[in-house]
């Protein structure tokens, strides 16, 4: 009893703060040995910055019943009035170009496949189209309307873009938890770009659903992303030439949305190589359209892919598609997808909405993806149509062959009224001359290989130069320019791009003399005495006078010396 008595107040002599500090070491020896036992079971946290991801789903079999496609439809936006312009007042997509045109039917796709002919199959009905030059018409008429009604030929640089506003996002690679950054694929939100005034794009890594028939793209969020925004979505229309605001009111909007994945529609169609939606509307028809605001800008976009892409088109015109064949088969080894009337959910691993456009018929190789240029498309277009030369006659090698002189004939406007006189003249100064002339229902391949037959090739102002593109590169091209101060316009669509194609550029203005303005109008008048009076009233103004009224007539005498220049540069 008295030991008891002991202990107890043995006890009582221990200090409350003493007794406090021993409870504090046991219980952290025991959290101690706890960790050491689960350490196994934690998961480590990300060493990176904590982004969003797109989680690889499951791709759902084919034939499964889809959902009801999600479509995001907004009101157009109205878009400033501007000067009106050849799309305004003329017919160019009024028949061809609108997807309610007779040269469509419901479901129609455009068939054009590895080793496919050079007819246009209806995948619907097994048809085939053949191109009819009665109903393609005449490209010089498609040509004049656009000058004859005006049309923005450079764009402003310091003008508001015409795009709808957009929101831009950073692009997200984070690590997945759990995993070896080496195991995830980074998927990345869409990257719009609006702020180029030539045209808008949007790109897109991951889980991409396209529905043609609803003009909708969309990108299916990841559950690390969560539920996307009801307001993240983008609109553009994909036709390059942003800054022509009344032809672009003719180009039908896509619409590229974020949803999640249950919202999404489901895959009727997978496909394993990324996807090019792009417009062909516009001035469509026209050589130099074709190639400056679809072909180059398409050669641009999609050469890095080399074939392992599929395009699909909105406003699509067959005959385009057919007149073009060697250089989309070339682009592209799959079929291309008539946008428009296409009912299917097409699923890509990679998607591009718009084409990437620089300069009017130009390449910038510091912004072109793989340091692309305008040589490396005229290469690629010659090897397109298996043009055979690749530089023009050497003079002091061959003086016994004649070089070969081409003159693009125009029919309509600024046509060379005295052409005749002009070949007689180049023949007696050594030339071999053809008179060629680019009609819309004209094979390419074969006025390809005209014009690569050709080591000099002379026209006046127009959309016919545009085939200086088949030249042999080293080749001289001499452009006559108009009278009317047009040697600035003149020089920005072929003087500087035929620069870039390693061509030998040569250019000669016409006196007022040389023009047949003389005819129609007295020489004190302001179309003489101050041309620059016109080009401040606008496109339309200028147009009608200088491009649209006047024809050419060369003094051959004040011509002779560019020719004999031709033929020393060709030594």
């Amino acid at each position: 009893m008295g030991n008891e008595k002991e202990f107890v107040r043995n006890i009582g002599r221990i200090e409350p703060r003493s007794l406090s500090f021993g409870l504090l070491i046991g219980c952290f020896l025991a959290l101690m040995i706890y960790m050491s036992m689960s350490d196994r079971y934690v998961t480590p946290l990300p060493t990176g910055p904590v982004g969003f991801t797109v989680e690889p789903r499951a791709a759902p079999a084919r034939g499964v019943p889809s959902s009801p496609m999600v479509e995001h439809k907004m009101n157009s936006p109205q878009v400033d009035a501007g000067p009106r312009n050849a799309a305004e007042e003329n017919k160019l997509s009024s028949d061809a170009s609108h997807p309610g045109s007779d040269l469509f039917e419901e479901n129609d796709a455009i068939n054009v496949r590895r080793n496919s002919s050079s007819m246009i199959h209806d995948a619907s009905s097994g048809r085939q189209d053949a191109i009819s030059a009665q109903q393609l018409g005449n490209e010089n008429i498609r040509e004049d309307q656009h000058e004859k009604d005006g049309g923005s030929r450079v764009p402003d640089k310091n003008s508001s873009t015409t795009g709808d506003s957009t929101q831009k996002e950073n692009i997200m690679n984070p690590k997945q938890l759990g995993e070896s950054s080496e195991a995830v694929k980074p998927q990345r939100k869409p990257m719009c770009d609006f702020s180029s005034a030539r045209s808008d794009i949007c790109r897109m890594e991951g889980d991409v659903r396209i529905h043609g028939k609803s003009s909708s793209v969309v990108f299916v969020a990841s559950n690390q992303m969560g539920d996307p925004e009801p307001n993240e979505s983008w609109r553009l229309r994909t036709y390059a030439r942003k800054f022509d605001k009344t032809i672009m009111e003719k180009i039908r909007v896509v619409s590229v949305k974020l949803s999640s994945s249950i919202d999404a529609p489901r895959c009727t169609l997978h496909h394993s190589v990324p996807a090019i939606v792009f417009a062909v509307g516009g001035y469509t028809g026209n050589v130099y359209h074709d190639f400056n605001d679809a072909l180059i800008p398409l050669f641009i976009t999609s050469r890095q892919f080399n074939g392992e892409v599929q395009l699909l088109i909105t406003n699509t015109q067959l005959w385009w598609v057919h007149k073009y064949r060697h250089i989309l088969q070339k682009l592209t080894r799959y079929e291309i997808i008539d946008f428009d009337n296409d009912d299917q959910v097409r699923c890509y691993p990679h998607a591009i909405v718009g084409l990437e456009s620089h300069e009017d018929m130009a390449i910038d190789p510091s912004r072109a993806p793989n340091g692309y240029s305008m040589v490396d498309f005229t290469k690629f277009v010659s090897s397109a149509y298996s043009l055979d030369r690749d530089s023009p006659i050497k003079m002091g090698l061959h003086p016994e062959r004649k070089p070969r002189l081409a003159i693009i004939d125009r029919h309509r406007t600024r046509r060379l009224t005295n052409v005749e006189e002009v070949v007689k003249m180049a023949e007696e100064l050594g030339y071999e001359v053809l008179r060629a002339e680019a009609k819309f229902e004209t094979q390419v391949a074969e006025f390809a290989h005209i014009i690569n037959s050709c080591d000099v090739m002379m026209g006046v102002h127009g959309a016919g130069l545009t085939n200086m593109l088949f030249l042999p590169m080293g080749a001289v091209f001499i452009q006559v320019v108009p009278w009317g101060r047009l040697e600035k316009i003149a020089r920005y669509d072929y003087g500087d791009p035929a620069g870039n194609m390693k061509l030998q550029y040569m250019e000669y203005s016409i006196s007022e003399k040389e023009s047949t303005l003389i005819d129609l109008y007295p020489r004190d008048h302001p179309v003489f005495k101050d041309p620059m009076s016109f080009h401040r009233r606008g496109w339309l103004a200028m147009g009608k006078v200088y491009l649209v009224e006047q024809n050419v007539k060369l003094d051959l005498r004040r011509f002779r010396p560019v020719l004999l220049k031709a033929l020393e540069l060709l030594h």
